[in-house]
């Protein structure tokens, strides 16, 4: 990983900008509409489940491995280098070229017909979409001053929201117009709905992958009033950084680094640990919810092994590049491991993320179980619903933490997400009890606005905690440690509860247990975050 030493990061200019970049909204639209095709393009699996598992022949915890797992390991993984590259490259040609990828893996799920198909193209969607938010990140950050990200992050997650409601209603729209229009057996090519609305939802990429390939490249570090030098070599920075933290090439990555002894048995006394909790784990699985062997070609595995073997790679994945930054960008590593905000900041979207991801994989399924609705029915009633309150709650936060942020440093960010955060697993057990469909939409207007409130400031708290070029290395630890532990856990914990229990409300409701750490840390940011920000110039050995 020598590649990815950098020279040390020059002085403060002149000081943060306070006005937004030309073109800042033209791309504030673009990396926006970004996020959006991004979800649509991995949500759109949760409206087609109850068809896919019909068709497939697959239960809940199997659709949590291809929601969750199999996806989170290659979102995860790729994160990394592309997080890197995007430190140093062209930032709208790589989400360019990403988005093209990812539409085509989109598209490659359309002519799937059995379950290590459907999994090899969500790994594919996994790897494309993993430059979306580390480079997307990196990019408006340099467009947008400092007071005015709280309003930029509100946007992404309301591009999110758009994203998540819009693969309910493009997905299940579809696939119902589809189903309707051709008796089986008897439709083009033998697609299925759920196979045509995947071919629906990859088309608009190809479309925006024109304009981002386009948009103007800002200089770096302008906006934060830190000079930000060119990096010479990205492409062999990040094929450095994959090789590194790829479990097994990792080791030869070790030795051409001379790694310590120390750092030797460090990575292998962590791969022993995980090794073991996740036999240990997977046993758990297998003997309170045995399932058929998931057929891979001429392999077979046991889907609870798979889950637990997906996320110890992905752990491993976590350790080899934590020694390897360490040992190649020391400056990286003082910034980084020296703020507890960052750190509990990152525990915080995580755990926050098992709930989301937990929730937002079966919300149509428990429609459809609960209230008997149609698949169109559920697409359109509550993918509409889930966008406008998923676009207008964030636009509500994200300004009033920007206010709140000038007012109490740290502390007024904070204090938007704990109220979300605190308050919203209370408000589900009063949502997913609701007597009908139109009790439950109502009360998951007041859920859904209260739940948008913990992205913007906490991102917001997240980036500032680390220098400009650090942002997509930032944003990839954070997607790797999120997607492993959040994405990847989250919705196979309420399948597997659910196939035990035969109860998915109570599968999905007992995921909020994890509320109780997220308030715990949420309360020690709010208490850390200014300091840590204040002393970012001394972690990373600037002087004033």
């Amino acid at each position: 990983m020598k590649a990815d030493v950098k020279p040390p990061v020059g002085q403060v200019a002149t000081g943060p900008a306070r006005h937004v970049a030309r073109g800042g909204w033209y791309a504030l639209a673009l990396i926006a509409l970004t996020n959006a095709m991004s979800l649509l393009d991995r949500q759109i699996l949760a409206i087609l489940a109850p068809a896919i598992k019909q068709d497939l022949g697959i239960g809940d915890a199997e659709m949590g491995l291809l929601f969750g797992t199999v996806f989170a390991l290659f979102y995860a993984l790729f994160s990394l280098p592309v997080g890197r590259l995007a430190d140093g490259w062209l930032r709208g040609r790589l989400l360019s070229l990403s988005i093209l990828f990812w539409s085509a893996a989109t598209a490659m799920a359309g002519m799937t017909s059995s379950f290590a198909m459907l999994a090899a193209s969500r790994l594919c969607v996994g790897i494309g979409e993993a430059a979306t938010q580390p480079a997307g990140t990196s990019l408006i950050y340099d467009y947008w001053p400092r007071h005015r990200r709280g309003f930029v992050m509100a946007v992404m997650a309301s591009a999110i929201a758009l994203g998540l409601g819009g693969s309910l209603v493009l997905g299940g729209l579809a696939a119902q117009m589809w189903s309707d229009a051709f008796v089986p057996g008897t439709a083009p090519l033998g697609l299925k709905g759920w196979q045509f609305a995947f071919l629906v939802a990859a088309a608009p990429g190809f479309v925006l992958s024109i304009f981002l390939w386009r948009l103007r490249e800002p200089e770096r570090g302008v906006m934060d009033g830190i000079a930000t030098p060119p990096d010479p070599h990205p492409f062999r920075a990040s094929l450095s950084l994959l090789g590194a933290v790829t479990p097994g090439c990792h080791w030869v990555a070790m030795a051409l680094r001379r790694a310590s002894l120390r750092s030797v048995a460090i990575n292998f006394a962590a791969l022993a640990l995980i090794l073991v909790a996740g036999t240990v784990l997977a046993r758990i699985g297998m003997a309170r919810s045995p399932r058929p062997p998931l057929g891979f070609g001429a392999f077979a595995i046991d889907p609870h092994v798979l889950q637990w073997l997906v996320i110890g790679i992905g752990l491993l994945v976590v350790v080899n590049l934590l020694q390897g930054v360490k040992a190649s960008d020391r400056q990286a590593f003082r910034v980084i491991a020296g703020s507890p905000t960052l750190i509990m900041a990152i525990a915080v979207g995580t755990l926050q993320s098992t709930i989301n991801y937990g929730m937002m994989a079966f919300n149509p399924s428990f429609l459809i179980r609960t209230y008997h609705l149609s698949l169109a029915d559920t697409a359109l009633q509550f993918g509409l619903l889930s966008a406008a309150t998923g676009i207008v709650g964030p636009l509500i936060w994200g300004p009033l933490s920007d206010r709140l942020h000038q007012r109490f440093p740290g502390g007024g960010r904070a204090g938007i997400a704990l109220m979300s955060m605190g308050l919203s697993p209370l408000l589900s057990f009063w949502v997913y009890w609701a007597p009908s469909p139109g009790d439950f939409y109502l009360r998951f207007v007041v859920y859904s606005i209260v739940l948008t409130g913990w992205m913007p400031p906490l991102y917001a708290i997240l980036y500032d905690q680390v220098l400009p070029r650090m942002r997509g290395l930032t944003a990839s630890l954070y997607l790797l440690v999120m997607t492993i532990l959040g994405m990847g856990v989250g919705p196979y914990v309420v399948g597997l509860i659910s196939d035990i229990t035969g109860d998915l409300r109570t599968a999905m409701l007992s995921i909020n247990v994890v509320a109780v750490p997220i308030v715990v840390l949420i309360l020690l940011v709010s208490r850390r975050a200014a300091r840590d920000e204040a002393n970012l110039k001394a972690r990373a050995g600037i002087a004033d």
